[in-house]
């Protein structure tokens, strides 16, 4: 079998190879979709045109038509309030923990003493969020550790304030001096959910040849140049990777998410849960169809 495997192999061209190893690596989850999680989205797109109720025969589905979704839009008085809060969050902070990770990756990426334990504590708030040690975010304890984080220490030498009068008398505009003093105010929040964009430009980094440095150190570029002439291009379809992931990690843990658990699990209207779930959807695929073709434009694929 793996001789005839092989033989089927040769005979393709690369691009074909390519495509037949893609699809082998993509085949687990597309299993996993088909035989875990298709069936439970369809029940979900059909409890959204239903009013369902459980009763001591079981339950009971009669369709509804669009009541749930305009329950969800106009009765509602927490859902559109929350997932604007959801995509104004994550307007301002993806481009944050994208450049952010980039920044780090190439940090540590250098060569220096301890590297890997330097590596091994930005990833730690991964590990610490994760689990039951997220439920802890909200304890008295993680909440005094933040609100001290924020009052004292460098994040009190540089405050919001003092930040922003420092760069609003440099010349820098207003609108950029908010956006900065936001990711000040997100630094948590910032590198608890960076560890993973870390460790994948991390690994996009390291698989760049060497010999592109020293060619561009014989001529005589700085570590300035090299990075935009050569780290920059050559990340940049991780970029896009990472952007996507960050746009949906920050999709899958935030109010809204916990909005739609209980309306359907503790106040068991099944079917305005559904509906709100299906709206939050199509909004993040429309922000994942926008910010992938924007960025997608600039991505340099190396032949």
């Amino acid at each position: 079998m793996k001789t005839l495997m092989k033989l089927g192999l040769k005979e393709r061209t690369y691009a074909q190879q390519k495509a037949f190893w893609g699809f082998i690596y993509v085949l687990p989850w597309a299993l996993g979709f088909i035989f875990f999680f298709l069936v439970p989205l369809l029940s979900s797109l059909r409890y959204s045109f239903s009013n369902v109720e459980a009763n001591s025969s079981g339950i009971s589905i009669t369709f509804a038509g669009m009541k749930n979704y305009i329950e969800a839009v106009t009765v509602n008085t927490s859902f559109n309030r929350t997932l604007t809060e959801a995509i104004i969050n994550m307007v301002v902070n993806v481009p944050l923990i994208v450049i952010f990770s980039l920044f780090l990756a190439v940090l540590l990426n250098q060569k220096f003493a301890l590297r890997s334990v330097a590596r091994s504590v930005f990833f730690l708030p991964v590990i610490l969020s994760s689990g039951i040690i997220l439920s802890l975010e909200s304890s008295s304890l993680v909440q005094a550790i933040n609100d001290q984080s924020q009052s004292s220490g460098i994040l009190r030498g540089f405050s919001s304030f003092e930040l922003s009068n420092m760069m609003l008398q440099a010349g820098v505009s207003e609108t950029i001096v908010d956006y900065l003093t936001g990711a000040v105010d997100r630094i948590y929040q910032i590198v608890s959910q960076s560890g993973v964009q870390i460790l994948i430009f991390l690994a996009a980094i390291q698989t760049i040849s060497p010999q592109l440095y020293e060619a561009s150190k014989i001529e005589g570029a700085t570590g300035y140049e090299a990075f935009w002439k050569i780290t920059f291009p050559m990340v940049s379809p991780i970029i896009l990777v990472n952007m996507i992931y960050t746009i949906i990690d920050s999709f899958s843990r935030n109010a809204l998410t916990d909005l739609i658990r209980n309306t359907g699990f503790v106040n068991f209207n099944f079917g305005l849960s559904s509906a709100m779930a299906w709206i939050y959807f199509v909004a993040i695929a429309i922000i994942l169809l926008i910010s992938t073709y924007l960025v997608s434009r600039k991505v340099f694929y190396q032949d």
